[in-house]
């Protein structure tokens, strides 16, 4: 049987079809492999950067620790990259490390040199967001606080203060945040060297314990600069030294030194200007090797003895007394008591 034309036309248009449909498969089949060629390939690229990443980053702290080990002078560079990677962050105005033998001792240095460690809203923000990780930190049981041999700190930064308005003062409660050193859960020891005045004095006070320098010196100047002090110093100061010498001290701006404010309360202890610090990380550490659960609990009752009445006050205390017996750590130690062996506290 003959194909007529109309047929055979019909017959190669479906071939036609047929051809063109297997070639657009092909083509689609090969941009898909193209494109999940593509994809692994990008997939491996970030895995492959991220081991160089590592790499490089191991291979630079182990020839930083070398270079500790060989020099006890290190560069400074190598001693912020050491501080960087044991605080998990870097800073601009604070130096963070962990000090002690068993390095269990939160350590912030307060690091404006050139302004006297004026206390700038940078430096602030810096200082909560490092008592933040010691806070988090399970291993720290105690926090320095300290400034340079010059100063802990002038006062706050007075640029930033001159040109504020009542209502933004209002507006956004100027000053409040600095309250976060004094709501740490962790015990904080000021170690003061050189100048504490106006903020500087209230950041110490802030403090559970003040250790001072034999050269340092406290105040609260603001009287002079046509204001009161606004973080503590008239509530903080009464409180710490009666009301006769903080109203002395907050009405002429005048400054009493470390012995004087030994004598007055303000400070525990006084040590020469090179013993300072690391006698302040001893007392860190002492304090760390105690459960940091009970320190807490101690640390919340003495303070409270500032807000309630002796009635209150003990009956408070009394609460939390009875809550240790609810810790393996009461249990730890007093059967290490009775066994006669040092107590292993697990914070718990």
């Amino acid at each position: 049987m003959q194909m007529t034309a109309r047929t055979r036309s019909a017959v190669t248009q479906s071939n036609l079809k047929s051809r063109h449909k297997v070639a657009v498969t092909r083509v689609r089949l090969l941009r898909e492999k193209h494109q999940q060629r593509r994809r692994r390939k990008r997939k491996d690229l970030p895995a492959t950067l991220t081991t160089a990443v590592v790499v490089a980053v191991m291979a630079f702290l182990c020839r930083s620790a070398a270079s500790l080990l060989k020099s006890p002078r290190a560069a400074p560079a190598v001693l912020s990259a050491c501080r960087l990677y044991s605080s998990g962050g870097q800073y601009e105005y604070i130096l963070v490390e962990k000090r002690g033998e068993k390095s269990d001792v939160g350590f912030i240095q307060l690091n404006r040199p050139k302004a006297l460690n004026a206390l700038c809203e940078g430096l602030m923000r810096e200082l909560r967001q490092a008592l933040d990780v010691f806070e988090a930190d399970g291993k720290v049981g105690a926090i320095v606080i300290t400034g340079s041999d010059r100063a802990f700190a002038a006062g706050a930064d007075i640029k930033e203060m001159q040109n504020k308005t009542f209502q933004e003062c209002y507006r956004t409660d100027f000053l409040a945040h600095w309250n976060r050193v004094s709501q740490s859960k962790k015990p904080v020891i000021a170690a003061v060297n050189g100048f504490a005045l106006g903020g500087g004095c209230e950041l110490a006070m802030m403090c559970d314990i003040i250790y001072a320098g034999e050269k340092a010196q406290f105040g609260q100047p603001e009287i002079l600069l046509g204001t009161i002090p606004g973080a503590g110093g008239t509530q903080r100061l009464t409180r710490a030294v009666g009301k006769s010498l903080a109203m002395e001290m907050v009405l002429t701006g005048d400054r009493i030194n470390a012995q004087d404010a030994k004598q007055s309360g303000l400070v525990s202890k006084v040590y020469p200007v090179d013993q300072l610090v690391s006698e302040a990380v001893k007392c860190g550490e002492k304090i760390a090797a105690n459960s940091k659960l009970v320190s807490a609990m101690a640390k919340e009752a003495v303070n409270a003895a500032f807000e309630m009445t002796l009635t209150e006050g003990n009956h408070f205390e009394k609460r939390l007394f009875h809550s240790t017996f609810a810790t393996g750590d009461q249990k730890e130690g007093m059967t290490a008591f009775v066994e006669k062996r040092k107590a292993s506290f697990q914070d718990s």
